[in-house]
């Protein structure tokens, strides 16, 4: 089983992910978008299972500082320019794909 994990080594929610998996005995594969950013096709690839709406983080102090929330703009546009913007983590296995802590949905992945 090969899971893939993308977030940001200071993300609490991506630690949880992590540690989800580990407690399931499976090591998954991190990759820490600080260090490696989404491209331009990654990007279209995981919108497409989920969308573009449910991969910018609200919440998060990159769309607050910019104003984002007052603004009409091209989300996969500004995710790219600013990976602080996505809502980690974003998990992988075979065609499936979450954004956020779901651990119910790799429950199911897991079985």
């Amino acid at each position: 089983m090969v899971i893939q994990i993308m977030g940001t080594k200071k993300c609490s929610e991506t630690k949880k992910a992590i540690r989800f998996f580990k407690e399931r005995r499976i090591e998954p594969h991190f990759r820490d978008l600080n260090e490696k950013e989404l491209s331009s096709v990654e990007f279209d690839n995981i919108s497409s299972k989920i969308g573009n709406d449910n991969l910018l983080d609200t919440h998060s102090k990159a769309y607050n500082d910019k104003g984002l929330e007052y603004m009409i703009f091209d989300i996969k546009e500004e995710i790219l320019a600013n990976n602080n913007l996505i809502k980690t983590p974003i998990v992988r296995y075979e065609r499936n794909v979450t954004c956020g802590y779901e651990p119910n949905e790799w429950k199911n992945w897991v079985k």
